[in-house]
């Protein structure tokens, strides 16, 4: 059978398309200035809404910023690699080395709006930590911002029992961080568990990230286990996922 003709894509995301095109080719590289409406509407014949429109696509891929005033520009930022294999070795924290380290290298990196806290386990937190329900834990809650800009806010529950008394129950862990405290405890992490998803925002997510309009979160919740198999951490964490490459190597 004959295949039915597809309908043209809108004019504004036509030249959505093509400005993508030419930001991944480099003819506009991060920090530089792209045509705005007013030479959008001359060079491709549209109404100012269409221009406006095409703009605001590029703009809700994460692509392009507005500077007031100035016009709109390449973001610059360039993605965190995040390899989670080579962050969490024991290489990497057992060496006193944060494992932000891993993704980052050199770029600045702040802790922010941090509070630590000793709570009752939510429900799911409990059943991964197969605690009782009640249980009490610590719960250590902060954003990480990378060049000024916050990426990652994450939440760890630690079973309180564990970790009492210990430099875990401070804002500044030390050090290597939580992983490395554990190790002193008797209780270094062994093996972990990642699990994936990806969804819309929640308004707090929103103005904890600063994300700019329809940008998804991916969500990672990792377990950290003992060689006994006890669950030491149960870490929760919302990335904007126009900063982040997630990168997983494997030897079979």
């Amino acid at each position: 059978m004959p295949t039915e003709p597809q309908p043209a894509r809108p004019r504004y995301q036509q030249i959505a398309d093509e400005l993508r095109h030419a930001i991944e080719a480099g003819e506009f590289p991060p920090g530089s200035k792209i045509p705005g409406e007013n030479q959008l509407m001359s060079q491709y014949e549209v109404a100012r809404n269409t221009a406006r429109q095409a703009l605001a696509v590029l703009r809700d891929q994460g692509l392009t910023e507005a500077r007031k005033g100035s016009g709109i520009y390449v973001r610059a930022f360039r993605p965190i690699r995040r390899n989670a294999v080579s962050r969490l070795s024991q290489q990497q924290w057992g060496s006193g080395q944060s494992i932000w380290a891993a993704d980052i290298d050199d770029r600045p990196l702040e802790t922010v709006d941090v509070e630590v806290v000793e709570v009752d386990a939510p429900e799911r937190i409990a059943a991964a930590m197969q605690l009782p329900a009640g249980a009490r834990v610590w719960r250590r809650s902060r954003t990480f911002v990378v060049e000024g800009e916050p990426v990652n806010r994450a939440v760890s529950y630690l079973p309180a029992d564990l970790v009492a008394g210990s430099a875990i129950t401070q804002v500044d862990t030390g050090p290597g961080g939580t992983y490395a405290r554990l190790a002193e405890l008797g209780h270094k992490p062994t093996s972990f568990r990642e699990e994936i998803r990806v969804r819309m925002p929640m308004p707090a997510e929103v103005d904890a990230l600063q994300l700019p309009p329809v940008t998804p979160v991916i969500l990672v919740a990792r377990t950290a286990l003992d060689d006994d198999g006890r669950v030491v951490e149960v870490n929760e964490m919302v990335m904007n996922s126009s900063r982040y490459i997630l990168e997983y190597d494997f030897t079979s």
